[in-house]
């Protein structure tokens, strides 16, 4: 199997380095980074990820602008994005799958909750 390239958007270096942990166990996983909504955007078309882990709350533009931008066009439009957030009230969920992404999970992220997810959305 081939390996698969996830575009990894966290305006949190920190962050960035606990997602890239979590997945240091996992060798068919290219992962790839971009600081906010608008490096998002542009990484996504260039790279044509198979899956995209975007946080919400970033400067420049949100997760959510973000996520909107990558559904409307027909580019990005098929690739998943799992929503990655502090923010589990109901309201911030809601406006997540609003916004086009295909999943959201709640910060500190379980890293077994993360990967069996990933492995729903990429196969394995």
């Amino acid at each position: 199997m081939g390996s698969k390239k996830i575009l990894l958007v966290d305006d949190s270096s920190t962050a960035r380095l606990v997602t890239r942990l979590i997945f240091s166990q996992k060798p068919n996983y290219v992962l790839l980074s971009a600081v906010d909504g608008k490096d998002a955007v542009e990484r996504a078309h260039a790279e044509k990820p198979d899956l995209i882990l975007m946080d919400v709350m970033m400067p420049r533009m949100t997760g959510l602008e973000a996520c909107r931008m990558l559904k409307q066009d027909k580019e990005t439009s098929r690739i998943p994005v799992i929503l990655l957030t502090t923010r589990g009230e109901e309201q911030y969920v809601q406006e997540g799958y609003e916004s086009g992404c295909s999943d959201y999970l709640t910060k500190p992220v379980n890293d077994t909750e993360l990967l069996d997810l990933l492995k729903a959305y990429l196969g394995e």
